[in-house]
């Protein structure tokens, strides 16, 4: 059996001030077609500053906003392929 290699490229982009960050994702798909999700994270006032931190926690938000927006594509897909409501699909 031959098994083909497909790869995705999820870019990851941030705006920064002193106490925000916010993360933007981004998924291309083979099909073409784009998901896109945002995450966003809050200084607070009495903490360091530190942008990388900052930038961890909004791109995990955002990762994790845009799995969820992968799981809700995938499960219309099932649902427009087999013409039924399929059982909700969870992390």
């Amino acid at each position: 059996m031959m098994h083909t290699a497909v790869g995705w490229h999820i870019e990851l982009e941030f705006q920064e001030d002193d106490e925000h960050t916010r993360a933007a994702a981004l998924v291309r798909l083979p099909d073409g077609s784009e998901v896109r999700a945002h995450g966003h994270a809050s200084r607070h006032h009495v903490d360091a500053n530190q942008p990388r931190v900052g930038e961890e926690i909004a791109g995990a938000r955002a990762l994790n906003e845009l799995a969820m927006e992968l799981l809700t594509k995938a499960h219309g897909e099932i649902d427009a392929e087999s013409g039924r409501t399929s059982h909700p699909i969870h992390m």
